[in-house]
């Protein structure tokens, strides 16, 4: 069944079908008419919409859609009462922002260079040292006050508070990552928009502490539902229900 709507004033019309998954399945509503869906996904999508815990409105699949660790990356799960980690996914506070700045086109050299390497020296940036003490794009000792100072007075009091109930998420890089860029696909960018006005954009990585609370929280629903695991379509789907404690944490933790 094909479906459409049509935004405002734009005369933006955007398709999706919806997707029969299968009996006792919710539907897919597959925002991806004309282009090619994995069929690693296809299956994975059909496994999520088995869960019982799905509500019954049916899962939201984007054109970006494809394969990722029990659940499919770029898609949208609705669920009742429950909450799965892996859907949720290890990218932990990886995100990005824009922001116009006062500056017009006719403010920039003709060479961006000096800036470019104004902002490398600025922001620490890729990985070496295999992410150890020498690792270039981490702070190494010499973090910004106002690092530091966030730090202590935004995140250090909630961070504890969590870390003694599971301390595993703790071990490893905090607030020498904090204010770094990452590796990958992250970047700080300068645009133009049809103004000429500057704006720089950014895209920061969920660093070592995103990724540790992702993967601790994904094994340990894994653990709390091992009477239930071979129940499931895909262990990686494995959920905490509502009223749990770890359900509790799960949500402090990565709120």
């Amino acid at each position: 069944m094909i479906r459409g709507k049509v935004f405002g004033g734009l005369g933006l019309r955007l398709v999706h079908s919806v997707v029969n998954a299968g009996t006792g399945k919710v539907p897919l509503k597959m925002w991806t008419e004309g282009l090619p869906v994995e069929g690693v996904a296809r299956s994975q999508l059909k496994q999520t919409a088995a869960l019982p815990i799905i509500h019954e409105k049916g899962i939201a699949v984007m054109p970006d859609c494809h394969w990722g660790i029990g659940a499919t990356v770029g898609s949208v799960i609705p669920t009742k009462a429950a909450i799965i980690p892996a859907a949720v996914g290890v990218d932990l506070g990886c995100g990005m922002m824009a922001v116009r700045t006062s500056l017009k086109a006719v403010d920039m050299p003709d060479s961006l260079k000096t800036i470019r390497y104004a902002v490398e020296r600025a922001i620490p940036h890729g990985r070496s040292s295999g992410g150890g003490r020498g690792d270039k794009g981490a702070w190494r000792g010499d973090e910004p006050a106002e690092v530091g100072l966030r730090f202590r007075n935004e995140l250090f009091s909630d961070f504890t508070r969590i870390a003694a109930k599971h301390p595993r998420i703790a071990k490893g890089n905090l607030v020498n990552h904090l204010g770094t860029l990452g590796t990958g696909n992250h970047f700080v960018e300068m645009c133009l928009d049809e103004t000429d006005s500057i704006w720089l954009m950014l895209h920061s990585g969920s660093r070592g502490v995103g990724n540790r609370i992702g993967m601790y929280f994904i094994e340990l629903a894994k653990k709390d539902m091992r009477k239930h695991i071979r129940d499931l379509p895909n262990k990686d789907l494995a959920y905490f229900k509502a009223g749990s404690d770890h359900f509790d944490d799960y949500l402090y933790a990565v709120g």
